[in-house]
């Protein structure tokens, strides 16, 4: 077999390959048993037809396709593994001359992986804005988990409601005299300070008793989803049922009892400090890395061609689609609020960056001869079994039925393997962070 090779543009080669009259022969003749075994021939009995009557009755040519099936991925995978071709497309038959008695040529195409060129990833000194969790972090944390403990009491006196209470009500909501559909409820509860009804709603509740009825005039925004609403005045008649006021628990022993495996405060307080000082050094060694990245793609040499660009692209859509199809919101909503050219600049970017950088993870992979090992990808394993609270076979047998996850996996162990390289490889000096 004599393979030559020719350099196209976008990163794509030619390859002309021969292969010689007497092998391609050989492989014609093995073709017709294998197929003579296949299909039924009056009056011959499988796998006896002679290659004559084999040829008369499905056509030399299905034949020659069947031998070419069967020889090219050898044939391509032996001239890239000897040409060292670093491909990112599998060949793409482009044409063909199968005369049986003289040299089978083949004509193929196929993209490459881009070179890469890096100017500096070891050794350098950067600037990394520091992330420090603020002075009141540990009060933050407390009081929110107190607000989890928080129950609800009946006010039984006479007191109006304040901005602070939740409401039990009946409302019902007009526009112009008609009654909105969907617009009205019984015994609703409402929380007053944290409402995620229309502007103006909750505040209008605040000042009256239990029992007493009333209206109020609210406007919907301009963009309320519903294009009959939008910015429309409208009038809600309400009945307010009940005032319960929010109890929120002490900060102390029993609180810490109720969060957890903790007999104190002081328990608590330990576990909350551990999580903020894992917190600050995940997101420093995430600002780091970032800035590593932006350092490092920026003294980098590249040039993707625009096919892989737009298959990038096309898995971006692909998955947004997928994510957006769980929460009813369609692709064509998404084009028709940002509109379709700015969509495209955006994910052709983002397709653009996300390429870069695997190639830069790559190729300082290479360089340093950083791998994925049998106990990363078990670790990765692992990691995805606690995410999805199930054990480490179940994860497997998902393996073992889609092989782009082992896929996944291998790709994010390695980027983890090369960002702690490059994390303990560079001079890395925290100042302190810009006020916004």
């Amino acid at each position: 077999m004599n393979t030559t090779i020719e350099k196209l543009e976008n990163n794509q080669v030619k390859l002309n390959i021969e292969i010689d009259a007497e092998t391609a022969e050989k492989e014609y003749n093995k073709a017709c048993k294998r197929l003579a075994q296949r299909v039924n021939i009056p009056g011959f009995r499988k796998g006896k037809a002679p290659r004559v009557i084999l040829e008369k009755n499905i056509g030399a040519e299905s034949i020659k396709r069947d031998v070419l099936d069967y020889m090219l991925p050898g044939v391509f995978a032996e001239a890239i593994s000897k040409n060292d071709l670093n491909i990112i497309t599998e060949p793409y038959l482009e044409s063909y001359t199968f005369e049986l008695g003289k040299p089978v040529t083949v004509v193929a195409k196929m993209e490459l992986k881009p070179e890469v060129k890096l100017e500096q990833y070891k050794d350098l000194e950067i600037e990394v804005e520091e992330y420090k969790p603020a002075e009141n972090a540990m009060e933050k944390e407390l009081d929110e988990l107190a607000d989890k403990f928080t129950s609800l009491q009946k006010v039984t006196d006479d007191r109006v409601s304040t901005d602070k209470d939740v409401v039990l009500m009946d409302f019902e909501g007009f526009v112009d005299g008609e009654a909105i559909s969907g617009g009205a409820a019984k015994n609703y509860l409402l929380d007053l300070e944290h409402s995620n009804f229309i502007p103006g709603f909750a505040e209008q509740l605040v000042g009256h008793k239990t029992g007493e009825e009333f209206t109020i005039d609210v406007t919907f925004p301009e963009e309320y989803h519903e294009e009959n609403l939008k910015g429309k005045p409208a009038q809600f008649k309400i009945k307010l049922n009940e005032i319960k006021e929010k109890i929120k628990p002490e900060i102390n022993d029993d609180l810490a009892k109720k969060v957890g495996k903790f007999q104190t405060l002081e328990e608590l307080k330990a576990d909350i400090q551990k999580y903020l000082d894992n917190t600050e050094k995940v997101e420093n060694e995430k600002r780091s890395a970032n800035k590593l990245f932006d350092t490092i793609l920026s003294k980098m040499s590249v040039d993707v061609q625009d096919t892989m660009i737009e298959r990038e692209k096309q898995a971006l859509v692909a998955d947004f689609k997928q994510k957006a199809a769980q929460s009813g919101v369609t692709w064509e909503d998404v084009l028709k609020q940002d509109g379709a050219e700015k969509i495209d600049k955006e994910l052709r970017e983002e397709a653009l960056n996300r390429i870069k950088n695997s190639l830069m993870m790559s190729e300082i992979a290479k360089l340093e001869n950083i791998q994925v090992t049998a106990q990363d990808l078990d670790q990765k394993i692992a990691e995805m079994a606690a995410l999805y609270h199930t054990d480490k076979e179940t994860i497997f047998k998902e393996i073992r039925k889609n092989t782009a996850l082992i896929q996944s996996l291998s790709q994010q162990a390695l980027s983890q393997k090369v960002t702690r390289f490059l994390l303990d490889n560079n001079k890395i000096k925290f100042v302190a962070e810009a006020k916004k």
